[in-house]
């Protein structure tokens, strides 16, 4: 016997040409021939053109399968193939589908005086829209049908298939039992008999087991011949294409071609097999802010970090203040974010988030002593396999205050801010360096600094820059912070500029300007008359200046104990949020959002109700774009929605 598999879908499509009303479709990333639309005679071929050297159909077989089932009524059958004489209506060999069964006919003359018998498997549910391969496998009383290869339906009948079926004058035809009643619907990818053996642990081998392939025709393998630039699809296809409202559906391979409408940001997006590319944006302007969540927090928060860990989700990590119970990471789920993870940690400032090559890292600024007296912060890592942060190594710190994580030349560094030792303001901030062959940050380079609270990296063109936020030198606030540029292996001094207690650096770029906004908290000297107020002072808004190869005051804003900056942008529009904590006399202060608004500058357009605000960031889902706040006075953090038009 010839155990070589039988195509029998490849032989209606001899060299790709495709019956006339024949179409390839392509759902789910996979690609089948639609038959309805053809006629029964064209999708026909005599089975001679198999069954070369012999006229007798195998007596031992099985015949492999890979279709897409519509639903069908009730009382209807399609037939997946048939096996036919030139001479008759009856069908020789046959496979049917009804709803919920499937049904393998074969004609055996000599036993039943010349009628059909029909072996039905009950339970056989493929109208779900999706794809699946079955394996029939036939041999004399027993017959075998594995679905996805799982656990296979066996049926033993009274009569055997027969050892000698002819052929002869025979054909087979795809769909259909030569006439149009009872064609099949569905898309068919494969069709294969393979003589003498059981296919199914050939073909249970594939990771993929609902298109599983042991003979596929040329024209709907996955990857046809690439054309070259000029020249159209060798085999083009069409695709079952659908537009899927609401939130962000997953794009992988079975998504693919499809397309997804998001109605909140009146987007239109194609998924290419693993991410949504925008097709159709319009333009959004923000109209105004509306309360969305009140996040309950562990103790008062001192900062948040908002991350995303690919294939895993959106998340939230507050530094809070109190142990116990230390700070807690929340996960976006259902529109919200819910509690994840809670880390012990010692009055933490803040948090940073990172990744080196495929490691995920999330650092934190812890600001007091453990229970042992160890003063600590420490950076944990992602474990894909608890799918939660665990601890990895501890850094000696002093009042941390806050962690900056850059890359220069492909080398990963790592900087923290301390902001005292004691009552020693004036003490050496740190970056470090990532070793590849330890696993390990190690000192790079020490940095002097007086009561700093923050790091800020950035790049223009290709030169790497770290400012640093000086806040107090033990009798002022009126003291220089610094902007440090990376030169021959490490950072040396660029720019001073005068600040008032500094509390955070914000870069951000308008096309090709860039700029650098302080947040200055409180102007104190203990050698200066005290002021009226020590909280409302301006911050202040640089921009580089090419020519003078430096930043240059662009513009003043007046802020009450800022802390924070966040940029943002909404369509077109450019943002900038300050966190006002204290006014001189209540924590309740209005925090601003500011527009860019070109000459003009940045001009006030939202005042927002905010106490004793801290940090802010901007994130975005599927759902729209949002800004969370942390409060340092309270433990409720809340997270804004943004309205746009």
């Amino acid at each position: 016997t010839d155990l070589r598999p039988l195509d029998i879908l490849s032989e209606v499509v001899p060299a790709g040409r495709l019956a006339h009303g024949m179409r390839v479709f392509q759902v789910q990333g996979v690609r089948g021939f639609q038959l309805a639309a053809s006629r029964p005679h064209a999708l026909g071929f005599p089975a001679s053109r198999l069954f070369i050297h012999c006229d007798h159909f195998p007596e031992e077989f099985s015949i492999i399968v890979t279709l897409r089932v519509l639903s069908i009524p009730s009382k209807r059958n399609e037939y997946v193939f048939t096996l036919m004489a030139e001479e008759s209506p009856s069908v020789l060999v046959g496979l049917r589908y009804a709803p919920n069964k499937l049904h393998f006919l074969f004609w055996s003359q000599e036993r039943t005086g010349g009628w059909q018998t029909r072996v039905t498997f009950p339970n056989v549910s493929l109208s779900d829209n999706q794809w699946h391969t079955l394996i029939l496998a036939v041999s004399g009383q027993s017959f075998s049908l594995t679905v996805d290869c799982s656990v296979p339906k066996d049926v033993m009948v009274e009569t055997p298939f027969p050892a000698s079926l002819s052929v002869k004058r025979a054909s087979f035809y795809l769909g259909n039992r030569r006439r149009r009643k009872g064609v099949f619907t569905g898309l068919l990818r494969q069709l294969v008999l393979l003589p003498g053996a059981d296919a199914t642990p050939q073909m249970c081998t594939a990771m993929n087991f609902k298109v599983a392939a042991l003979s596929v025709p040329t024209v709907l393998q996955d990857h046809p011949t690439k054309p070259a630039s000029n020249e159209v699809l060798k085999y083009p296809y069409e695709t079952d294409t659908k537009v899927t409202l609401g939130s962000r559906p997953p794009c992988t391979k079975q998504e693919k071609a499809q397309f997804w409408f998001n109605a909140s940001q009146r987007g239109l997006y194609l998924c290419n097999g693993s991410t949504w590319i925008s097709m159709l944006e319009v333009k959004q302007r923000l109209d105004y802010v509306e309360e969305y969540q009140n996040l309950v927090t562990n103790s008062e928060t001192m900062g948040v970090e908002v991350f995303a860990i690919p294939k895993v989700g959106l998340f939230a990590a507050t530094a809070n203040r109190y142990t116990p119970p230390g700070s807690a990471i929340y996960k976006w789920t259902d529109g919200k974010f819910v509690p994840y993870q809670n880390i012990p940690t010692y009055q933490a400032q803040s948090w940073k988030y990172f990744t080196i090559g495929k490691k995920i890292f999330l650092a934190v600024a812890n600001f007091e002593q453990n229970d042992r007296g160890q003063e600590f912060s420490v950076i944990y890592k992602w474990s894909r396999r608890k799918e939660k942060f665990i601890t990895y190594q501890r850094i000696t710190t002093h009042s941390a205050r806050d962690w900056e994580a850059f890359v220069i030349e492909g080398e990963a560094f790592l900087a923290v801010v301390n902001h005292r030792e004691g009552n020693n303001h004036n003490i050496d901030s740190v970056i470090y360096r990532w070793n590849p062959r330890t696993g390990l940050f190690e000192t790079n380079q020490t940095i002097p600094t007086s009561g700093a609270y923050d790091w800020e990296f950035f790049t223009i063109g290709p030169y790497s820059f770290l400012a640093v936020a000086n806040t107090f030198n033990g009798t002022s606030t009126k003291i220089y912070s610094h902007i440090y540029i990376w030169l021959s292996g490490s950072f040396q001094l660029f720019q001073s500029i005068l600040t008032f207690g500094a509390a955070d650096w914000e870069v951000f770029r308008i096309r090709d300007r860039v700029f650098l906004a302080v947040a200055n908290s409180h102007s104190y000297d203990s050698r200066m008359p005290a002021p009226s107020n020590f909280y409302a002072i301006n911050s202040s808004i640089y921009e580089l200046n090419i020519t003078a190869q430096m930043f240059v005051k662009f513009q003043d804003l007046l802020t009450y104990s800022a802390l924070d900056w966040e940029f943002f942008s909404v369509g077109d529009d450019s943002f900038l949020v300050v966190a006002n904590s204290f006014d001189g006399f209540t924590f309740s202060v209005n925090s601003i959002i500011y527009r860019w608004q070109g000459y003009e500058g940045f001009v006030a357009v939202h005042h927002l109700p905010t106490v004793g605000c801290r940090d802010w960031e901007a994130f975005h889902t599927a759902e729209g774009s949002y800004l969370l706040y942390s409060s340092a006075k309270e433990p409720l953090s809340k997270v804004l929605k943004l309205k746009t038009t």
